[in-house]
């Protein structure tokens, strides 16, 4: 029955998809927690978090029930071991420094963080699409040869490398100092609730990655205007619009969708320092308190969490590719698409 070993093999191939994410996913946990554990240790005793902080008055019985309670105690080796398997049973235990179980933490400062990442790359790839649209445009009406066409793609050329080597934190300054000490449109804080809050940290974190993104579609719509489906959309009497929507910004934005969890991941840890600098709720500050106190649970725990949301982002990214993209479904056609990009969306 040639339609039921090919229903086995595309079952086959799925399984083979998802074993492969779920090892991927493990794989990038144990690193990241051994990492995090070994160089948290390596930066000093823990104890000092468990104890009060810095100038702790805890006498020496205080001190060793300490280490009895949390397995300081233990060698190195049985201490990355246990925590190992904290981790892969999702018991994440006590934060050293609040006192308080490090999932109940991390729940009450992951949504927060969520909601700030998501916006800043729908916001990111709203400014890519917008400067791919606008080069288009510059193309379709006076070529890119003429004085305007050359000129908007200097001028989009220029943007979009000055946002991607722009800091966060200094973009971040630079808009406190404008919105909110000079024009006072905006709030200099973000408290987690107030909508307003949220615009000064969304655009801080957005604009960086929205120059990367915008480079990588330029360049793939520059191919895909002279590929040889949209020649022969245009000589079906299809017009730029129309060809720019449903030909050549489709393709154009297939590199950057590929790198969508990338940016989301680096949106996640540029959240470290948009959240301190607005003194926003999330967990980007949890994990920045928790590293300099070394309070090891809480730190380990906010960071397996980031890792495993890279990869559940990255594996939803690769399912949209394969929806956008139909000829990635199959290995054959997938290697014939990456010799050949403009046939992903020539059809």
């Amino acid at each position: 029955m040639p339609g039921s070993r090919a229903d086995a093999r595309r079952i086959r191939s799925v399984l083979r998809w998802i074993a492969g994410r779920i090892g991927s996913a493990l794989l990038v946990v144990w690193i990241v927690a051994t990492v995090v554990f070994f160089a948290l240790r390596a930066s000093g005793d823990p104890l000092e978090a468990i104890l009060g902080g810095p100038g702790s008055q805890a006498g020496p019985d205080a001190v060793a029930r300490a280490r009895e309670t949390y397995g300081l105690d233990q060698p190195l080796v049985l201490q990355y071991l246990m925590q190992l398997w904290r981790v892969a049973t999702f018991q994440l235990g006590d934060s050293y420094a609040r006192h308080q179980p490090v999932a109940d933490l991390i729940g009450a400062q992951l949504p927060g963080t969520l909601l700030l990442a998501a916006l800043a790359l729908l916001l990111a790839w709203a400014l890519a699409l917008a400067g791919s649209t606008i080069a288009a445009t510059a193309q379709s009406r006076t070529g890119w040869r003429g004085p305007v066409g050359r000129a908007a793609v200097a001028v989009l050329r220029a943007v979009e490398l000055v946002a991607t080597v722009m800091p966060q934190f200094w973009l971040g300054a630079v808009l406190i100092l404008v919105f909110a000490a000079s024009l006072r449109v905006l709030p200099a804080t973000s408290s987690g609730t107030d909508p307003a809050g949220l615009v000064l940290p969304v655009v801080t974190l957005a604009i960086p990655i929205a120059g990367f993104l915008a480079q990588l579609s330029r360049d793939a719509l520059l191919e895909a205007d002279a590929a040889p489906f949209a020649t022969t959309a245009r000589s079906r009497g299809l017009g730029e619009p129309r060809v720019l929507l449903h030909h050549t910004l489709r393709h154009a934005s297939l590199p950057a969708l590929s790198l969508s969890g990338w940016a989301f991941g680096h949106l996640l840890s540029g959240a470290v320092v948009v959240e301190s600098l607005f003194a926003r709720p999330g967990l980007g500050r949890l994990l920045l308190d928790a590293a300099l106190s070394r309070d090891v649970p809480v730190v380990i725990g906010a960071v397996v969490v980031v890792a495993v949301l890279y990869v559940v982002v990255v594996t939803v990214v690769d399912a949209v590719e394969l929806l956008v993209d139909p000829r990635l479904r199959s290995p054959r056609t997938a290697h014939a698409v990456e010799r050949t990009p403009e046939l992903a969306v020539g059809s």
